[in-house]
This record gives structure tokens, sequence and C-alpha cells, in this order.
């Protein structure tokens, strides 16, 4: 693909965010690459490549904006786990060099839809009565599956399946496959465990009618609602720009320690 808008879209709330972003600046000056500054709160279109500047919650929040645009973002790690983040601020040069080179690859994220909000990582359904457990009748294709007795639900994509789906037992898909998780949050049944189900199908989740409930998105944005919610795969996929060196597993080695004995964590 051919660059030639650029914009920088950074987190001013986080530390040292505005000293990388001023550092990205100038990189792509010298380079003489038409360069936009946004802030995460006022996102715009119209461009081929964006890069940003955060923790993963921000990206989750770029991704989702610029999706129905078909634009890429590349993640630049602050120092913290950066799941989804590609490089960081001491490999930044390096890693603009490998992307105005073509050497990099635009990865589909598939989304989850639900009326008008969509998320890339996941839906937390809870009661909004906090300190007790509620109960959700769970229906996929508007098929009956089972009741749980939990303290919410989460469903999530593959590219969520690393962060509260996992956390709450759920387990790891890689990023190509076509399917969402169903997770409990901790279920009051033993056999309660979570269910991986193709992207094509319609969760619908349903509530007791006299309580309220509340949506959580990608663990940023929540709204109340009753009764119940439909869920499904959204029309749109979050397009992340990797380096063509990641390779997901070993991601998951470097960054979550996977299966790594106590002794070799740092």
């Amino acid at each position: 693909m051919v660059i030639k808008n650029i914009a920088i879209c950074y987190n001013q709330g986080i530390t040292h965010s505005v000293e990388v972003k001023d550092k990205l600046l100038n990189i792509l000056s010298d380079k003489e690459i038409s360069t936009s500054v946004l802030n995460i709160d006022s996102l715009s279109n119209g461009f081929d490549f964006v890069f940003v500047i955060g923790g993963d919650g921000t990206i989750l929040k770029t991704a989702r904006f610029y999706a129905k645009y078909h634009t890429p973002v590349f993640g630049v790690n602050l120092g913290r786990l950066g799941f989804l983040s590609q490089c960081s601020k001491e490999e930044l040069e390096n890693s603009v060099d490998k992307i105005l080179s073509g050497n990099f690859i635009v990865q589909d994220r598939i989304m989850l839809q639900s009326g008008s909000y969509t998320a890339l990582n996941d839906f937390v359904i809870k009661g909004c009565e906090t300190g007790r457990t509620s109960r959700f009748s769970l229906k996929i294709n508007e098929k009956y599956v089972c009741d749980y007795l939990a303290d919410g639900i989460i469903i999530s994509t593959p590219t969520g399946s690393t962060a509260y789906g996992l956390s709450a037992g759920g387990p790891v898909l890689t990023p190509s496959l076509n399917a969402f998780v169903i997770v409990p949050i901790c279920p009051h049944t033993l056999s309660s465990r979570p269910i991986v189900v193709p992207d094509c199908e319609k969760i619908t989740v349903c509530t007791d009618k006299k309580s309220k409930y509340s949506l959580t998105i990608d663990g940023q944005e929540l709204y109340e609602f009753a009764n119940e919610i439909v869920i499904t795969k959204s029309n749109y996929t979050a397009k992340l720009a990797l380096l063509e060196s990641t390779e997901f597993y070993s991601v998951l080695r470097n960054k979550l320690h996977w299966s790594m004995p106590p002794a070799y964590i740092n």
C-alpha cells in the first residue's frame, strides 16, 4: 500500500505520550511525510496509516474508530504490557523505516456488534447492583442453551481472549479464528464453563426484568439496558498493522510469560 498521509494519535493522559509523539513527529518530518497529530478524544478520517501512542485501551478505541474507514493502526507501547502494541519508543525509528518500506502486514480482526455499539475485545454484561450475583439466560440462534447464576458474562473476540476473558478462565484463541468465546464470570455452578462458538452465530443474553444491567465495551464505555441484549459479528473489521517479524505465539511467551516457570519471569 502507498502511504502518503499519516496520523499520530496519542493519549495525553498517559505519561511520556507527548514525548514519544514529538519524537515520532520529528522522525516523519525528517522523511518529509505529511503527518497530522490527533488526540484520542478528537479522532478524524482521511489518513492512509495511523500510529497510536498509548496503552491497549488507546489502541482499542482508535482501531474501533478507523475500522469503518479501513485504515490500518500501529501501536507504540509506552512501557506497560502493551499486548496489542508493536514497538517501544526505543524501536520507533527502526519501525518507521520498516513501515515506509512496506515491511508490514495488515491483519483483519473481527469485532462484536450490539445495536450501535462495537467492541474489538469484548462485551461484558453485569448487574448494576454491586456485590450481588445475577441470573442470565443464554440463547444462540434463538435456541436456548443454559442459565447462568454468575457475577457476569463476557462475550469475547479472539483479540479479546487474552484480556478479561483469560483472567476469568477462558481459553486463548489465535487472532485468525472466526469465533467468539462466552465466559461466565465467577459462576455458582462448577459445571459452567466457557463456550467457543462460530462468529456467524447470534448470541442473545436474557436478564431478569426486575433488575438493571450494564454493558461494558472493551472496558471503556458503559451503558445500562434491560431485558435482553443481542450480539453478532460486526460488518467491519479492525485493521491492525503488524511488523512482518510479529508472531502470535512469541507475543504470548514474551508478554504474558506463557507456560514459563516462575523462575524465568523477570
